[in-house]
């Protein structure tokens, strides 16, 4: 079998020049009609400014923009890059003007939001790199004071797996952190052939709504997230095994909640254990 170049699939997006590279984990959408389903996600709501995460050749992008906001495209690959700079306006120069697009090249794990927006509030959309999807939700929840909607597509099992209940067998911490802060809903499947290339998995699309409550929890991001991890880390084991190396005191060990496996515990219940490991 030939050895492919690690950087580059064969793929180009019509006549766009735009290559999908492996190591960018870039499946680019073309179908408008999912595209059109991605951007009606969000409510447009209370404010007006879209971060729109990996925008490829802008199929998404041309929707979001008609929603009348300042959308910010931030894209890694030049290539997407100068086609979104350069073609993509002039293709679409009834929807675009200076003031309602800017294109940023640059990395979303990296990138210093504040240098984009101070302290204005914005909404997150996207069809994410599968490669980073986790990470990019977590770095949402770490600027949930900034971010109140976020809408897009992953890989299915990551989507359930962020929308997830107790008791189910996906339910983990990506479940638990994200729902701690946001009302997570898992709103439809899309099937490979929207893309290219296409993945060798189905997607899922999700909408996060920011909790009312979500700057009242009664403890810090920081201590759940440790005691969600360890919880999960060992996720067929109590929790009077899974958080020995807290060194809780026995009395607390004691209690009905340390008898149970992680999927067994909600995320309230969770925030409440959290908040009484935090006071001690």
């Amino acid at each position: 079998m030939a050895k492919h170049n690690k950087h580059r699939t064969p793929y180009k997006v019509g006549d766009k020049g735009v290559t999908a590279k492996k190591h960018l984990g870039q499946h680019f959408l073309k179908d408008e009609t999912v595209a059109l389903r991605i951007a009606d996600v969000l409510s447009y709501e209370g404010y007006d400014q879209i971060l729109e995460i990996g925008p490829g050749t802008g199929v998404l992008t041309k929707h979001v923009i008609r929603k009348n906001m300042k959308v910010t495209a931030l894209e890694l690959d030049s290539e997407s890059v100068v086609y979104l700079k350069h073609s993509f306006p002039i293709e679409h120069v009834k929807i675009v003007n200076e003031k309602s697009f800017q294109v940023i090249e640059a990395d979303f794990l990296k990138k210093d939001l504040k240098e984009i927006y101070g302290e204005q509030s914005f909404a997150i959309i996207g069809n994410f790199p599968y490669n980073i999807s986790t990470q990019i939700v977590f770095k949402t929840i770490e600027n949930r004071e900034q971010i109140p909607e976020f809408g897009g597509m992953f890989q299915k099992e990551v989507a359930q797996r962020i929308c997830a209940p107790h008791g189910s067998k996906t339910y983990g911490i990506l479940s638990v952190l994200a729902q701690a802060y946001y009302e997570a809903d898992y709103v439809f499947t899309v099937g490979p052939e929207v893309f290219d290339p296409p993945p060798r998995v189905d997607s899922g699309v999700l909408f996060l709504k920011r909790r009312d409550n979500y700057d009242n929890l009664t403890c810090s991001y920081s201590i759940l997230r440790q005691v969600v991890k360890l919880a999960f880390q060992q996720r067929r084991k109590t929790l009077r095994n899974s958080l020995k190396t807290m060194n809780l005191p026995d009395e607390m060990r004691e209690k009905e909640i340390f008898s149970l496996r992680p999927e067994q515990i909600s995320v309230d219940m969770f925030v409440e254990l959290a908040t009484e490991i935090e006071k001690l």
